[in-house]
């Protein structure tokens, strides 16, 4: 009776880490303080160091970040996911406050990586990745609170966040 009731515990835990996979896009979204976590952190010159992954679930794994203010950032952006870029790429773009989200994601479908020329929005952006692609930008923000999100068509709605400049 002990080894049947062995065999079903180790079934059952080979069962739970098969299902789960240790799949980090599964966990909720995290928060991050720039330059405070050091596990994710790589050198630059910025004093704002920052990294965040976007996966085919329509996820970002920080849904809030904090920087400091009038300071160089360094934020890059890693796709995660294995779909084709054509059907999930994804992107990083920083909004100012107030920005109308559903009209910038609408002229956004069209243009060119899903980044619509000459406006006024963005503060700063990634380019359209692919699987397992990344980029880094810099970028410098004043105080106050933006809106990032993911251009590509229909993913707004659900791969936002916030990044504070204090």
């Amino acid at each position: 009776m002990k080894k049947i009731f062995i065999a079903v515990t180790v079934a059952a835990s080979f069962f739970v880490i098969a299902c789960n996979g240790g799949n980090k896009s599964q966990e909720e979204p995290q928060t991050t303080e720039a330059g405070k976590d050091t596990a994710t952190s790589t050198p630059s010159s910025a004093s704002n160091v920052v990294e965040i992954t976007a996966n085919d679930q329509l996820k970002f794994d920080k849904i809030e970040i904090h920087v400091k203010a009038n300071e160089p950032v360094s934020l890059t952006l890693k796709n995660i996911g294995t779909m084709p870029k054509e059907s999930m790429g994804h992107n990083f773009v920083l909004l100012k406050d107030g920005t109308d989200l559903a009209a910038f994601a609408t002229s956004a479908i069209s243009a060119p990586e899903h980044i619509p020329a000459n406006n006024s929005a963005i503060v700063a952006h990634t380019k359209l990745l692919g699987p397992g692609e990344s980029d880094t930008i810099e970028f410098t923000v004043p105080a106050g609170t933006y809106t990032y999100i993911c251009s590509f068509p229909g993913h707004y709605m659900s791969m936002t966040g916030v990044l504070i400049a204090e």
